[in-house]
Order: structure tokens, then sequence, then C-alpha cells
């Protein structure tokens, strides 16, 4: 079963096409990389997904294991989250102010039940939920390693630990395909490691699929069970890791924007 379909998907700003009938597909529990030059449309095609971008043409298609498929174009960002697909950012998108078990805690909006009227009279009904949603939140910090830092401010963690924070909300949300957008952007050495583990993890013991966008080829070729590879708003390779690194037109892509690059 496909978890994610992606076909002909088209948008264009004013005269310039960002993307051109891109097709790719995610599977159940697998890790999906999206790579290529800046400005090759990658992160416009998450936010096509994650319904921040309205597409001009094309179809996207999530079937999660409970229900039937779903097209995603036209919902709204809180129905795709709703729907089983959370994401990340380029740029961390933490709460600041708020500390880093409330952050997690606000992942579980989407899956809570008691509405205004609830929270006013807070019933037997909503004071369970509210401890269900402290109990999760406080096992998913717990599992990846930042139960200690449960009552510090976001604003105060270090710039490693912002980020796996990010990632921890999202998957509070109990996604089926998380997207990861340059998660490892300012990480050092042994950070973008444990970004690894921390991905893998995310796969193996939870079964959640990733599709991911980065520029650190060492990550997403030992990461990546498949890879596709976007120039210009279009695909132009896919494959296993061993099949794109080796494709001539990937090799060109790459070769072309060095070779565009300003002198430093």
């Amino acid at each position: 079963m496909t978890l994610l379909e992606v076909s002909r998907l088209s948008l264009r700003f004013g005269g310039i096409q960002a993307l051109d009938r891109v097709d790719f597909e995610v599977n159940p529990a697998e890790i999906v990389s999206l790579i290529g030059p800046n400005g090759a449309g990658k992160t416009t095609v998450f936010n096509c997904l994650t319904g921040m971008y309205v597409p001009r043409g094309g179809d996207m298609i999530l079937t999660p294991s409970k229900g039937p498929p779903r097209r995603l174009n036209g919902l709204k960002p809180n129905q795709v989250t709703e729907l089983g697909l959370a994401r990340t950012f380029q740029n961390i998108r933490l709460f600041p102010s708020l500390t880093v078990l409330e952050n997690v805690m606000i992942g579980r909006h989407c899956r809570t039940s008691a509405g205004v009227l609830g929270a006013v009279l807070r019933g037997r009904g909503t004071r369970a939920e509210e401890n269900e949603i402290l109990a999760r939140s406080y096992d998913l910090l717990l599992r990846f390693d930042l139960d200690r830092q449960a009552n510090d401010m976001a604003r105060n963690l270090p710039y490693g630990a912002q980020r796996r924070l990010e990632i921890v909300r999202a998957l509070a949300t109990e996604p089926a395909l998380l997207l990861l957008d340059e998660p490892a952007a300012g990480l050092n050495t042994m950070e973008t490691q444990i970004l690894d583990d921390l991905i893998t993890r995310i796969r193996d013991e939870s079964g959640v699929a990733v599709l991911l966008i980065e520029h650190d080829m060492s990550l997403v070729m030992s990461l990546s069970d498949r890879i596709y590879v976007m120039d210009y708003g279009r695909m132009i390779a896919g494959g296993r890791p061993e099949e794109v690194r080796d494709d001539p037109a990937v090799i060109k892509a790459y070769l072309g924007e060095a070779a565009d690059a300003p002198p430093a």
C-alpha cells in the first residue's frame, strides 16, 4: 500500500513555474529524501502537501492505515495534520516563552475532543483528557532524551536540542508521515549523528514514514530507503541511494549549481 501518492503536481507563481508535473510516492515506514539545488521546489512541495499552498494541478493522495484515501488538495493545514501528516520547518518555529513540555502538549491539540465548554466547565472527561495529554507528552520527551529539560523554556535549549524538540512536537500529533525540512541545518557533526539516530528510531519504533528535505548528502545517503531529485521545479531522478548517486542528471544538476555560484 502506498501511504502518499503525488501525481503531476503543478504550481505557478506569476510567470514562474514553481512545480512542473511532479510525481513521487512514499510507502509506510519508509524514509524518503527529496533533494536538489536551492530553488528546485522542494519546500514548495511541502507547502502544497500541508495546505499552505494550493496547487494549480495534480493530485496529492494520503492513505492512512485507518480510513479511506484522502485527497489533500484544498485542505487547511489543521485538516492535513488531523489526517496524519505533520511537518517541521527550515527555521525553528517553537513557542520560545513556553516550556519544553508545554510545546509538546500543544502538538497533542489536534487529538483532543474537549471543546470550549469542556475547557470552561472542566468536567471529569476534560480533566482525564488533560492528564492523558500530559502523560503522553512527557513520555515523548523521555523517549527522545529531553525529559530533563521538560520545565525549561524552549528558548533556553541549545540549538540542536531545539531541533529535536520541534521534531518531537510534530510526533505528538501522531502522524503517519513526518515531513522534515532541512533538520540538519546548522548542526555540528555530533548533533547530526544524534539526528540520524533519532530519525531512524522514529521509523523503526513508531512505524512513522519520513519525507526528508536535506542538503547534507552523507545524512541523506545513510538514512534513505529511496531518494527523489528535483531541479527547476521538475523531478529529474529517483531510486535507491546508490542509483541516484551515479545518475548523470543528478551529477549535472549539482555541478551546475556549483558552477553558477558566485566566487567566494
